[in-house]
């Protein structure tokens, strides 16, 4: 199969807090905040959600297509993601703007404060799904976290084109409007929240969880610590996490989940164990400093996936990991 990812392509500057914002916050003073966290380090890493997304599933031999707009300070970034198996002929460059910025302090309890600036990936709504998919064919196209009028606009082309298509608004929840976050949904094959945005979702759009099943095929939401839920027509599916040996930084955990998940799913497996493998490439993110600079080791995946699911769930995913 051929996945195409469209998401933002960004570079991520992650730093920490060596306390809880939570005790920062006057609940009487909200609306007069001023705060300035003094954090303990700084790291700059490649990120994205198209980004991150795009790398876990190359790593996993799922050959993606990324789909996104970048600045002419791409370069590196295009080789790293191309040494990783990753197609990006779907990436555009823009003459006048930088790749995109996302800016996140994370605390004790990783909880997070972040800001995201958006400069190329403005232009990501000039792409044309009808353009990607004309010498190639597409399975599926994964619509994450990107400019908003990409992700409507992506999410319409996918319906007129007939490819299926994963709905994946996440941080965009925020500046979608209701009528934008139902449209993008409608005719979702999946769609991936995590617990705070199926949430929102439904507070955004004021549409009831019955009539959200009744426009997407499966709803797939991450709950953290407590695993993932898979909802849909017949199904109703609880999978729980794989062990961490750490908890490091989790940006781009959900992001893992995802291409896990989707590479399982391209090559045959079932829902409950795309999950599965989806919870361990999360945790390798959740355990490392950066959304990219995860090791996998086949070994350790079927040692991992073993101990939390079992030899079964060990013995067919092995069945589709890259040597």
């Amino acid at each position: 199969m051929t996945i195409a990812v469209s998401g933002s392509i960004a570079t991520d500057h992650l730093m920490r807090f060596p306390g809880r914002f939570a005790d920062q916050f006057l609940a009487d003073q909200l609306a007069h905040v001023s705060l300035s966290f003094l954090v303990d380090d700084l790291v700059i890493r490649r990120g994205g959600v198209g980004g991150n997304i795009a790398y876990a599933m190359g790593v996993l031999g799922g050959a993606p297509l990324l789909v996104g707009s970048v600045g002419p300070d791409f370069d590196d970034y295009r080789s790293w993601l191309e040494s990783n198996g990753v197609d990006c002929g779907g990436v555009t460059v823009s003459t006048s703007a930088h790749t995109a910025r996302f800016v996140c302090t994370t605390d004790e309890d990783m909880a997070q404060i972040a800001s995201f600036y958006p400069g190329a990936m403005t232009e990501s709504g000039d792409i044309s799904v009808h353009d990607v998919a004309r010498d190639r064919t597409l399975d599926l196209v994964l619509v994450g976290a990107n400019d908003p009028a990409a992700m409507v606009r992506h999410t319409d082309e996918c319906r007129e084109l007939g490819i299926p298509f994963a709905a994946d608004p996440s941080q965009q929840l925020a500046r979608l409007s209701g009528d934008q976050a139902a449209t993008l949904i409608q005719g979702a094959q999946y769609l991936f929240t995590n617990e705070y945005e199926w949430g929102l979702l439904r507070q955004k759009t004021g549409l009831t969880e019955s009539d959200i099943r009744s426009r997407v095929g499966l709803r797939v939401t991450t709950l953290g610590k407590n695993g993932v839920e898979i909802v849909g027509d017949g199904v109703d599916l609880r999978v729980g996490v794989v062990p961490e040996t750490s908890k490091v930084d989790p940006t781009g955990v959900g992001d893992a989940f995802r291409a896990g998940f989707l590479v399982a799913r391209s090559r045959g497996l079932g829902l409950e164990r795309a999950a599965q493998l989806g919870s361990y490439v999360a945790v390798l993110v959740l355990e490392t400093t950066g959304t990219q600079e995860w090791v996998f080791r086949r070994d350790d995946a079927v040692a991992r996936i073993g101990g939390a699911y079992g030899e079964d769930a060990a013995r067919e995913i092995a069945g589709i990991l890259p040597a």
